[in-house]
């Protein structure tokens, strides 16, 4: 803590009257709001929301396969599903943030959704009535009322985190004065120390939550997290006197929109050699309150017509907005668009992350569970050792890799945010192949003792760890990469609509799961074959799924080299003081 207490001591703040960050006209600089003092507070709330959604998620397919008597194969699918559209919801919440309500306000809405959901997710686990009755075999028979109670609560989850997931790393991220190189210095170390916290809340959830779950009951199992949830809210409210909040900059939807539609009605004017001529503002500040101007880049020219002046852009001296955009304007659409190529490349990764909430529990499932004669752990416990690879890789990069490698690029952050995900794309094929090579072992072992029935073979669950171990060092360089380049690489006011992008990736992930499990299930069933993934996995051959996606990622790696080769970095134009 002593390193922390000296920053404390240390940062300066930078903040408007009214409390919001300006980047341009800097006041007298002050102590009291923002950096390190306020990070406590928001790392806070964010372990205690991440304790509540894996405590959710992380043993979700086992209470679908058992308490509410789903097949394997329709279980996956409905987790993917859920898990894809909790990153399909911060699109709304993003753009309320950017637009209208600002980044805090969002979060404080959306998480009294989301408590509202954990509540009716803890009844309908709890109450007679809206629990699922069991049979004296454990077999549970819910009725249609009961099973949808609890996916009611369950997709109230995913609209609440649809406020916080892309919200909170970029409020902060937003603590840091980017102007001031000591505090954007910190604010990488800030996404390092954000993912740690996520999985400080996650190591919790994977071994304690996940325990309860089953030998306890799901109604403790689900109401600890909905426990969590209500702190995650304290802790965020607790901070609020020390936050510093950035104005919300109108719709981005609009200015995008501006940006088409004025370039496509002057697709026949030609864009002048000399780019200072392009329209833009000449006041310090850009059109967007709060946001800094950007410097004009030449690729996507055709956007560039957008801020050609023509004599029918103005009426009495106002600009027809429809007609006439800024050169910044059009920067935030060109930086959008080329965030897109690197956008795609997350989402094989995302397929890839999933597989450790779904089938690697199933495959775990089939192992034996004992950790001593009387000890069994659940199988989806084991992804604790993925929250140990990240919790143990975050310092080691942060404090160890970091250091080694800036001596030779000299860049503060050692590697740039682009090599940082190129390296956790590559480590994440050596997960995939661990995994097929520990299914296909497992699956000799089956075949030569004839363990075709047996419920739980003796091959200790622990082969598994490899596998989450490699996921959570490619997490490491790759997700937090990912949060760190797409909020630097945001216009200003865009910042929480590119996090909620970034997020996107893991929405698509998990669909396109559900996609390829679907179509493996459906070309490898034909002809009466039991296929690649059966309820009895001992039948199947789920190591050619595994090394379906190894392939796919070989195949995202090369098309992400070649799209990072040619990204052209945003640049902001720098105030004249």
């Amino acid at each position: 803590m002593s390193e922390i207490e000296r920053l404390l001591m240390e940062e300066e703040d930078i903040h408007t009257k009214d409390g919001t960050t300006d980047y341009q006209n800097r006041p007298a600089i002050k102590k009291n709001t923002g950096t390190w003092k306020a990070c406590p507070y928001i790392l806070g709330n964010e372990c205690c929301e991440r304790l509540a959604y894996y405590g959710i998620n992380t043993n979700l397919v086992n209470y679908l396969k058992f308490q509410l008597n789903q097949r394997n194969v329709v279980a996956v699918n409905n987790v993917t599903n859920w898990s894809g559209t909790c990153y399909v919801t911060p699109l709304l919440g993003a753009f309320l943030a950017d637009a209208y309500l600002g980044r805090y306000w969002t979060i404080a809405a959306f998480s009294i959704i989301y408590v509202f959901g954990m509540t009716l997710l803890t009844l309908s686990a709890s109450l007679q009535g809206l629990k699922p009755p069991c049979d004296t075999n454990n077999v549970c028979h819910p009725t249609g009322l009961q099973a949808g109670v609890f996916f009611m609560g369950l997709y109230l989850i995913a609209l609440g985190t649809g406020g916080i997931k892309p919200c909170v790393s970029s409020f902060g991220a937003d603590q840091f004065d980017d102007s001031d190189e000591a505090e954007k210095k910190n604010k990488g170390s800030f996404f390092n120390w954000f993912y740690f916290s996520i999985n400080i809340g996650a190591l919790v959830a994977s071994s304690v939550l996940v325990w309860i779950q089953t030998n306890v009951g799901w109604s403790w199992g689900f109401g600890i997290p909905a426990v969590a949830m209500a702190l995650a809210v304290v802790s965020f409210f607790s901070g609020t006197r020390l936050y510093r909040n950035q104005r919300p900059g109108g719709s981005p939807l609009t200015r995008i929109c501006q940006v088409f539609v004025a370039s496509f009605r002057k697709f026949r004017v030609k864009v002048p050699g000399d780019k200072s001529l392009l329209y833009e503002t000449a006041d310090e500040e850009s059109v967007v309150k709060g946001s800094r101007k950007l410097d004009h880049t030449e690729e996507l020219s055709l956007l560039d017509k957008a801020a050609v002046e023509t004599p029918s852009d103005k009426i009495k001296g106002s600009v027809m907005a429809w007609r006439l955009c800024t050169v910044t304007q059009v920067e935030e659409l060109k930086s959008l668009v080329r965030l897109l190529p690197i956008w795609a490349t997350g989402i094989i990764f995302s397929a890839v992350y999933s597989q450790m909430g779904t089938l690697f529990v199933l495959q775990g499932n089939t192992m034996d569970l004992h950790v001593t004669k009387s000890f069994e752990i659940p199988s989806a416990s084991l992804s604790l050792f993925d929250t140990i690879s990240v919790i143990f890789w975050v310092p080691v990069y942060d404090r160890l890799i970091v250091p080694f490698v800036r001596k030779f690029t000299k860049r503060n952050n050692g590697f740039t945010q682009l090599q940082r995900i190129a390296i956790g794309l590559v480590i994440s094929i050596f997960a995939m192949l661990a995994a097929g090579t520990l299914e296909l072992v497992r699956l000799n072992e089956v075949r030569k003792h004839n363990y075709y029935d047996l419920k739980h073979m003796p091959m200790s669950i622990f082969w598994q760890v490899p596998q989450y171990f490699i996921i959570g060092c490619a997490e490491v360089f790759t997700f937090i990469g990912q949060l760190e380049f797409f909020y630097e690489q945001a216009p200003d006011a865009m910042r929480s609509l590119s996090s909620a992008l970034s997020l996107t990736t893991a929405a698509l992930g998990s669909y396109l799961s559900t996609m390829l499990v679907n179509i493996v299930t459906d070309v490898s069933t034909r002809d009466g074959k039991v296929g690649w993934i059966p309820d009895n996995l001992n039948y199947g051959h789920l190591h050619y799924f595994f090394w379906l996606l190894a392939c796919l990622s070989v195949i995202n790696l090369g098309f992400y080299l070649l799209v990072a080769r040619w990204y052209t970095y945003k640049r902001a134009v720098v105030p004249n003081h």
